[in-house]
């Protein structure tokens, strides 16, 4: 008889992704499909319908791909702070607001004023910036009528297991991305949901991500997932920590995507005063996919650098270990590289020694400089990390990871191929009681092992080491 297989979902801000994996974390089948945002007269936005169309298509694309065997459970992780209201009939009442709109910019002023961002940060873990759920909540309340109608309020990852037949809940990684939750109690904070228009009510009860939340029985989903264990995953960079095998106590994920984002494992509690000096230095503290952990979030603009940087000199991918050797064998000289705000990039210092090589390494070791500093922004405030894993497009960059080591000295490379969706099935087999220890599961390429829990040994993940000591 097949081994049962675990689908793990990963709604991402421009795409939604689906692994399947078996019951042991090997993974079998990708799938994805785009998802597609509007550019309306208010801002961005994309109607809830939308998101189950791409996660249909990227199940029936993963699926396809699948060999025989049952669908024991369906783990679905997604961005944060994005949310869906529904009326008393399940119905969507308004769009989604991307998490990246700024149409709030005004009520973030005033959230500042009202609840205070030292008091506002100290509770939540955020800094006051245009992307918590509370302050889109508040603009929805006072731009469209129809949100009157609204009873209850789901993230895009609790939207989907509803869609898919499960039952409504919170989950607390994703709850920790909307300004309304205490991170040290893990309750609901009565202030932010007053100054937001919200009753308790509106939101479903909290729980952690790997709690079975019944069952799917939509038939959008296809045949073959009938029946399977449902669960929210959590915030996607968390689901991806767990996929890549960095989520032990004091393991961190740096994820190298067009945005950079590095997640960092460590026990609950931490102080307040902790609390405010990491948001203080642009660190983002919540609750983890993980019960017992908190997360520690920074990201940078970094990949996004060099994917601006890639296409100006003109090369694929077939050519970046080319143009890393130039880079790495002749350094920047006089050249720099930056990147504004509006997501345009400065090379300066172009004189005749000036090759695509130097240019490229300017760009490799500015983006590395933010990540780095990042990193050091952590340990002044609760001391060095255990290991990083790398993960994402840029990892597959031999000068990316170069870089990286200069710093730290080691870093680990993934063996998956999608770690969000990996991490996510992985927490839909516990809901579903296949994995019962996260530590056992293997990884998705022959002869690697990825260990989830904290204490593994090192030696069991691939990784790169550096001929110098290492910088701490």
């Amino acid at each position: 008889m097949p081994d049962a297989l675990l689908v793990g979902v990963d709604v991402g801000t421009t795409s939604c992704k689906v692994t399947v994996c078996t019951a042991d974390g090997r993974e079998v089948a990708n799938g994805k499909a785009p998802l597609e945002w509007q550019v309306t007269r208010d801002g961005i936005e994309v109607e809830p319908a939308t998101i189950l169309t791409a996660v249909g298509l990227a199940i029936a694309a993963a699926l396809a791909q699948a060999p025989a065997g049952p669908v024991a459970a369906v783990g679905v992780a997604s961005m944060g702070e994005s949310g869906v209201l529904l009326d008393g009939r399940g119905e969507p009442v308004a769009p989604v607001i991307a998490w990246h709109d700024d149409r709030d910019r005004a009520l973030v002023e005033r959230l500042a004023d009202d609840l205070g961002a030292d008091t506002f940060a100290g509770v939540t873990g955020l800094p006051i910036l245009p992307q918590w759920s509370l302050t889109k909540h508040r603009w929805l309340i006072d731009h469209r009528a129809e949100t009157e109608r609204a009873v209850r309020r789901l993230g895009i990852a609790e939207w989907v297991v509803r869609a898919l037949g499960g039952e409504e809940a919170s989950e607390l990684s994703l709850a920790s991305r909307t300004g309304w939750l205490q991170v040290d109690s893990g309750r609901w904070w009565p202030s932010a949901l007053e100054w937001s228009g919200v009753r308790e009510t509106l939101l479903p009860p909290l729980v952690q991500a790997g709690t079975p939340l019944g069952r799917v029985t939509a038939d959008w989903a296809g045949e073959r997932l009938a029946g399977a264990v449902l669960t929210v995953a959590g915030h996607d960079h968390l689901a991806a920590a767990l996929g890549a095998g960095a989520a032990g106590d004091g393991d961190q994920l740096d994820s190298c995507g067009t945005a950079e984002a590095l997640v960092r494992t460590v026990p609950a509690p931490i102080s307040s005063d902790a609390v405010l000096r990491l948001v203080a230095a642009g660190v983002t503290v919540g609750r983890h996919v993980l019960p017992g952990r908190l997360a520690l979030l920074g990201d940078t603009r970094g990949g996004l650098l060099l994917q601006n940087v890639q296409r100006m000199l003109g090369f694929g991918p077939s050519e970046l270990a080319a143009i890393d050797t130039e880079a790495l064998r002749h350094g920047a000289g006089t050249v720099s590289a930056e990147l504004t705000s509006d997501g345009s990039v400065v090379l300066a210092g172009i004189g005749r020694d000036a090759t695509p090589g130097r240019a490229w390494y300017a760009a490799l070791e500015s983006a590395a400089s933010k990540v780095v500093r990042m990193d050091a922004n952590m340990t002044a405030v609760l001391g060095p990390h255990r290991r990083v894993i790398m993960t994402g497009g840029w990892a597959r960059s031999a000068a990316v990871r170069e870089l990286r080591r200069n710093a730290w000295g080691e870093v680990g490379v993934a063996a998956v191929g999608e770690a969000g969706g990996r991490g996510a099935a992985l927490l839909g087999g516990r809901a579903a009681g296949l994995v019962v220890s996260f530590g056992q599961v293997q990884g998705s390429r022959e002869a690697d092992q990825i260990l989830l829990d904290g204490g593994a040994d090192q030696s069991q993940t691939r990784r790169e080491r550096a001929s110098h000591p290492t910088h701490r």
